[in-house]
């Protein structure tokens, strides 16, 4: 799982809507474009960069390719966002501070 490449591919307002249509019904290009008010190579471009993100996968039927989320890899990526909002935050201690001057080496925020 590479997280930055699905935060980039979700920081795109029509790749989230996307992502949204697709938790709730399988899709092809076609039916996808008509419901976005996009053209199909819109829409392709958008798929294409969600599946090289790793959150769609693609099912061929008949003529058409099928698309849905890979929800193993949402999952993982919502453990990763759970991991860092759980990171505790260090402040720089009042020990620190000596009247108006600041001992830098004693403060992690100061350390070089």
């Amino acid at each position: 799982m590479e997280p930055i490449k699905m935060f980039k591919a979700l920081a795109d307002e029509t790749r989230y809507k996307i992502l949204i249509l697709l938790l709730q019904h399988n899709y092809c290009v076609r039916a996808l474009s008509k419901e976005l008010g996009l053209t199909e190579s819109a829409v392709s471009q958008h798929l294409k960069a969600l599946k090289e993100a790793g959150l769609l996968v693609g099912e061929k039927k008949g003529y058409f390719m099928h698309y849905d989320v890979d929800r193993d890899s949402l999952n993982e990526l919502a453990a990763k966002i759970k991991e860092l909002a759980l990171i505790k935050r260090e402040a720089c201690s009042p020990e620190s501070m000596e009247g108006s001057k600041k001992r830098h080496g004693s403060c992690k925020c100061h350390k070089s």
